[in-house]
């Protein structure tokens, strides 16, 4: 029997276990990058592990979240990471530079290698053939000094695609299509191996878009096997040397198969508030449109703002629409400047952006209350732009762009036919990707060779091991979809503290009840009670680590997101699992107690947990996991277990096998 791309890579990586669906494995990392919101608890904790310097062929930092520093906090965030990256060996992109993902697809992403990322869109350089995975920050920091990275084997999807795009339908509309039919949650548990004849009419930059946006669905990554289309864009960045021909056997058998054909494909958007409320353009046409941005990691490409160039080109834009472009690197800037097309776009009233994640997490360009924005993000829950009854949609820059023209939502194809001489850019890649490189510093031009620390950096909280009794009240009880976002905010007014836990976890769960973080620290333990896909959403560690500080001992919910499930062992919270009926019994305020000696039942390998509640009825709770996951959950966290076992090798690279 053949093996799927994924399988072959996996393989050539596996350090522990057996490709089997479902079973743990255990796998070799190549490369890790971090950005800034979440690298400085990165580099706090490797520097807890006692390490000296990075084991991977590359390490990357990113400062790409809070570019604009508006406090001296970020600033110093920023140089701790720049002192960080000099210290241990990492390669460190300065503010401005561009996104971690468009800036790593860049310059260091290759077919055939393994990623971890602290960031959930670490999935992007698949287009490229990376097997790219997000992850807790702890994860990467043990990656970073050696130890493999555990999973559970996911299925393997076969996405094949058919056909070739037609005229204004494009790449995003394409992993629009995906969350139409799938959901948040239809790729949990999955890998997205897109192949077919399809395939081969896409860029890369295009394939990018696609992986870039399987994080919407819950996947554990997205992978496209490598072509001429890869050679050649590797070619046009001078990194050929990469490139590797890799794909699936003839013969590979899957777990189950999408078929897309991409003929059929028609410009999409997705409706507020959530990724997948996707329907036709047409369907919405009409809607007044207030704001119009064009950028972040899923499109802020050149490839991406160059169609909206030429879309504008000679054009202005409608008189009650503000329009923004933020690239995702600035590469694509500087390459789009040297060709006139920033002037062009400027000349029709657009606003140029750093290149940051900046508007995407709600820092810089909030929407005006009671109006719409038009976004080619990955993201639109609610609140997420900086305000909490927005009414943000995802597009492609094509839509965007015609939006901006129009001053309301309109299919690209109906406003070419009312225009006469608007046609289709399609996709352009430039002749050569020569952007300076001056703000990436390599590890040996590093500035830094100590630890430079602020006033807002502390040190990381760690939990003592698990209890034999854990009981407390339900301190709250929250719905399906509850993101990291609701869970930690991402605004410019709470990220500056992620390098500060006891400041940052006044926050904690804030959008879904301002009376939390109070009521946890009042409370002697408790409990926080979700429906499902509970923690959906971005990669950020400080979901798990500010409720631990809290106090929270652990979470029942219907189903959790695969990251955040991660995260809650590695901060030494049991993450149950519930039925719907159970779920609809427990109110908040309800006094929960896990009858059960969880430290021995947890270490002895029980899945069936017993809950009595209020002393009046009892309900059955499983744990899903593995022999390391319920190491990690008995010695109070993985940072715990794993500097012990570094401890205990006596300097190797740690491994928390």
């Amino acid at each position: 029997m053949g093996q799927t791309l994924t399988e072959k890579i996996l393989e050539d990586h596996l350090v522990e276990g057996t490709l089997e669906t479902g079973e743990e494995i255990g796998i070799e990392i190549d490369q890790v990058l971090t950005q800034d919101t979440t690298g400085t608890l990165v580099w706090l904790q490797f520097e807890a592990l006692g390490l000296d310097e990075v084991q991977t062929e590359i390490a990357a930092q990113y400062c790409d979240h809070q570019t604009y520093q508006f406090d001296f906090k970020n600033t110093d965030d920023h140089r701790f990471l720049r002192s960080a990256a000099g210290t241990f060996g990492a390669h460190f992109s300065r503010p401005g530079n561009g996104i971690c993902h468009n800036v790593h697809k860049e310059n260091f992403a290759a077919p055939g290698k393994t990623m971890l990322g602290s960031d959930s869109h670490t999935p992007t350089p698949g287009g490229l053939g990376e097997l790219a995975i997000g992850s807790g920050g702890l994860d990467v920091a043990v990656a970073m000094g050696g130890g493999p990275y555990y999973i559970e084997m996911p299925e393997v999807v076969n996405v094949r695609l058919e056909g070739e795009l037609p005229e204004w339908s494009t790449a995003k509309d394409v992993a629009l299509e995906m969350l139409r039919r799938l959901t948040v949650k239809g790729g949990v548990g999955k890998i997205f191996e897109y192949t077919g004849p399809g395939v081969e009419s896409l860029s890369v930059p295009e394939r990018t878009t696609i992986t870039n946006l399987g994080t919407e669905l819950g996947a554990t990554t997205s992978i496209f096997p490598t072509d001429e289309k890869t050679k050649d864009y590797l070619a046009r960045q001078g990194r050929e040397d990469v490139f590797e021909d890799i794909g699936p056997d003839e013969d590979a058998e899957y777990d189950d198969e999408i078929v897309v054909d991409l003929s059929d494909i028609e410009p999409l958007i997705a409706c507020p508030s959530m990724p997948d409320n996707v329907v036709p353009v047409r369907e919405v046409a009409g809607e007044t449109v207030e704001q119009v941005i064009v950028g972040s990691c899923t499109n802020g490409g050149y490839e991406d703002i160059l169609p909206t160039a030429k879309m504008l080109e000679g054009r202005e834009m409608d008189k009650k629409t503000e329009m923004i472009v933020a690239p995702g690197s600035k590469q694509a800037s500087e390459i789009l400047a040297r060709q006139g097309w920033t002037a062009e776009l400027m000349a029709a009233g657009v606003n140029f952006s750093e290149a940051t994640c900046g508007a995407c997490i709600g820092i810089g360009h909030v929407p005006a209350s009671d109006s719409v924005s038009l976004r080619t993000f990955n993201r639109n829950f609610e609140g997420r732009s900086g305000i909490e009854d927005d009414n943000v949609y995802l597009c492609s820059p094509e839509v965007a762009a015609a939006a901006a023209l129009k001053g309301e939502i309109v299919d690209p194809r109906d406003l070419a036919d009312e225009l006469g001489d608007l046609e289709a850019p399609g996709v352009e890649l430039p002749e050569k990707y020569d952007g300076s490189k001056a703000d990436l510093i390599a590890p040996d031009e590093a500035v830094d060779d100590d630890l430079v620390k602020g006033p807002n950096i502390g040190d990381v909280p760690l939990k003592d091991p698990l209890d034999a009794h854990l009981e407390g009240e339900a301190l709250l009880k929250m719905e399906d979809n509850i993101t990291t976002d609701h869970i930690i905010p991402a605004t410019q007014d709470i990220l500056m503290y992620r390098s500060n836990v006891p400041k940052l976890s006044e926050f904690t769960l804030s959008r879904v009840d301002d009376t939390f973080a109070q009521r946890a620290l009042d409370s002697d333990g408790g409990f926080l009670v979700a429906g499902e896909n509970y923690g959906q959403g971005s990669s950020r560690e400080h979901a798990a680590l500010c409720p631990m500080f809290l106090g929270i001992e652990g979470v029942l919910a219907q189903s959790f997101a695969r990251i955040h499930k991660a995260n809650l062992f590695n901060f030494g919270l049991i993450p149950l699992t519930i039925s719907a009926e159970d779920y609809e019994n427990i109110e908040q305020g309800d006094d929960i107690e896990i009858v059960d000696d969880v430290a021995e039942a947890v270490a002895s390998g029980q899945e069936e947990f017993t809950v009595r509640v209020n002393d009046d009825w009892e309900l059955t709770a499983e744990l899903d996991a593995s022999e390391r996951e319920r190491r990690i959950l008995a010695a109070g966290g993985k940072l715990s277990l794993t500097k012990q076992q570094y401890e205990n090798e006596g300097g190797a690279a740690p491994a928390d096998d």
